[in-house]
């Protein structure tokens, strides 16, 4: 029986110890110390990024306007061009032959045209004499005037020829670059076949979208410091291209279906590395005013909606939801939610759950934004 008492009394103990830990533990997390940092508003810029559509200020298809074979094709694919250089040559032999016939039926109905007038000179003098009626006069003027209406239309047909035949020479609109050149000399090719396109890449476009909030708030920061229509641009590969670039216009209106508006901001090309049809990402710098400004490790997602742990008056924290209005570096800008004077845990909010009591650790916000 003392025996079965001893055994007794030794689980009691163990029970008690055991409660005891675990009473231990549990005041030892209730005083859980942590970093706390006070909100406070603060003027910053923030950068946003935005895909680009990258273009040439001028790119033009060269289409053939006239039918025929492709004689002569006098430059390479890739090769810069001057205006006025001559591209392509279409077979022009059928072109001359018109402009011949043209120009002969000008001369003759020019011919027909003076033994008319002759005649209506003699046909007048006739009838001033009164040895004919004058409707005979009539007569003459009318056809003179029908031998001048047709010249006219001769002349029309001689500079429509003429025009068909300069078609047959292919020159560069301006200075640019030649692209593919689809077509080989000797091709038999139609009115509107595409022979290449010309790129002039001196500087180039970069097209993207903003929301409409975006927008405004580059309005607010352009207002208050024109340099921040100031852009930079990101390369495909990553790299940061070593011009800056300026907003130089935006769209008129909002598409619908997106609510965005469309930017075009201009970049000088002296060394002919942007392209027509590039891709890159356009960095558009705004500036914030009062910005309530919280650590990226202070937040925690629940049912995608963003939370932290304020700590109240008696130092037990409480989750809290907040809504970001944008996210740069390691740090997010409130837009609603969170108000400067309150305290958060500014991290290791992974490990601690709501109503827990803490022992706050005071980390100044200066502190965490010269990080």
């Amino acid at each position: 029986m003392n025996q079965y008492t001893g055994i007794i009394v030794s689980l009691a103990a163990l029970f008690m110890a055991g409660c005891a830990a675990k009473g231990e533990n549990t005041n030892e997390e209730d005083l859980k110390v942590l970093p706390v940092t006070t909100l406070v508003t603060t003027d910053t810029s923030l950068d946003r990024s935005y895909v680009a559509d990258i273009q040439a200020i001028q790119n033009v298809e060269i289409r053939a306007r006239v039918n025929g074979f492709l004689d002569k094709i006098y430059v390479d694919e890739g090769q810069i061009v001057t205006k006025g250089q001559l591209l392509f040559g279409i077979s022009d032999a059928e072109y001359k032959a018109e402009l011949t016939r043209a120009k002969a039926v000008l001369t003759s109905l020019i011919a027909e045209s003076r033994s008319t007038a002759l005649e209506a000179e003699r046909v007048k003098l006739l009838v001033d004499k009164k040895v004919i009626v004058a409707s005979e006069l009539e007569v003459v003027n009318a056809k003179l005037a029908a031998a001048e209406a047709k010249i006219e239309e001769a002349r029309s047909a001689v500079a429509n020829a003429e025009m068909h035949l300069s078609f047959t020479s292919v020159r560069a609109p301006f200075d640019g670059i030649i692209d593919r050149i689809p077509l080989k000399k000797g091709s038999l090719i139609s009115e509107g076949s595409l022979l290449t396109s010309v790129s002039d890449t001196r500087e180039i476009y970069a097209y993207f979208n903003v929301s409409e909030t975006e927008y405004l708030q580059y309005n607010k920061s352009v207002s208050k410091s024109p340099q921040n229509q100031q852009v930079a641009l990101v390369l495909a590969d990553g790299s940061d291209y070593v011009h800056s670039g300026h907003i130089e216009t935006v769209e008129a209106e909002f598409e619908e279906n997106t609510g965005s508006i469309a930017f075009r901001a201009k970049f000088p090309n002296p060394s002919g590395l942007l392209k027509h049809n590039a891709s890159g990402k356009v960095k558009l710098t705004t500036d914030v005013d009062s910005a309530v400004i919280i650590p990226q490790k202070a937040v925690f997602e629940m049912q995608d909606k963003n939370y932290v742990f304020v700590v109240d008056a008696s130092n037990k924290v409480k989750m809290k939801n907040f809504v970001p209005q944008a996210r740069f570096a390691h740090f997010y800008i409130v837009q609603s939610g969170l108000q400067p004077g309150e305290r958060i845990v500014c991290e290791g909010v992974r490990n601690i759950r709501d109503g827990l009591q803490i022992t706050p650790r005071k980390v100044p916000m200066d502190s965490l934004l010269s990080l």
